[in-house]
């Protein structure tokens, strides 16, 4: 994949879906946060029936706006935008985050020094403060037939391994795979490993593009040094749980 020549630090792109309020919330602060970088947000809107994409042509001009006619999934979405990227980083950005003043200066300076990472995520924190953990390591079988089954209501540890419940979030550290809520990709990684897999409607296609950088010789990080809040599964939260449920078992099938 060859991109426009790039002339600025950081692309950051939304993918949106139904959450109009969240979403303005996230485009208000990241044009505060600027922190002396250059940088360009696209929304890439999923035919969204609450005046979303309106929303962002009135109240955020700069922004650039691609507005789907369907629902055409995570994936797909953001390899539209992908493509349209000037910035050396890019920042896939769920529209239910919210980052610090600092938060992409921080992450972009981290990344710029730290040049063995091709991907890299940061502290993903809740509403009070609290620590979101989200590194996992790369699925198995039977991780995710535990959770299909719902035996962790069962067995509390039967997935600690694949959870890394004693991960230390207060320091960097080299991962299989991060949270597509946030996941910053060095340009070079996406003209070597290429866009996002579209077989993906949603679900797993962040862990499958880990696996890809991994398999290609990359590397996956977690730092601590830029924090940002993640109000969790926003969009998620209006879809009924049969579809999400289907959402989850074909994604995982296509994954393995």
């Amino acid at each position: 994949l060859k991109f426009i020549v790039n002339f600025m630090d950081l692309s950051i792109i939304i993918v949106s879906w139904n959450v109009r309020e969240k979403l303005k919330e996230n485009l208000k602060v990241l044009f505060l946060s600027q922190g002396g970088l250059s940088l360009e947000v696209f929304v890439v809107d999923n035919n969204s029936s609450d005046g979303s994409a309106d929303m962002v042509k009135n109240e955020f001009p700069s922004v650039k706006l691609i507005a789907n006619s369907e629902n055409l999934g995570f994936a797909r979405t953001n390899n539209q935008a992908i493509k349209l990227c000037k910035g050396d980083f890019i920042l896939l950005l769920n529209p239910d985050m919210k980052v610090f003043p600092d938060t992409l200066s921080s992450m972009v300076k981290w990344m710029r020094e730290n040049k063995n990472a091709s991907v890299a995520g940061c502290h993903l924190v809740d509403e009070l403060g609290n620590t979101i953990k989200h590194v996992r390591k790369f699925p198995r079988l039977s991780d995710q037939f535990a959770i299909a089954l719902k035996l962790p209501h069962l067995f509390s540890g039967v997935l600690n391994d694949y959870l890394r419940a004693d991960f230390d979030y207060n320091q960097p550290s080299k991962v299989d795979s991060i949270r597509g809520g946030f996941f910053m990709v060095r340009r070079e990684t996406i003209e070597k490993i290429g866009l996002l897999d579209e077989r993906f409607f949603v679900w797993f296609e962040e862990v499958d593009y880990c696996r890809r950088v991994k398999v290609r010789g990359g590397q996956v990080w977690y730092t601590p040094a830029a924090k940002c809040v993640d109000y969790v599964g926003q969009s998620f939260a209006q879809v009924k749980r049969g579809i999400t449920q289907k959402y989850f078992r074909d994604s995982m099938l296509k994954y393995f």
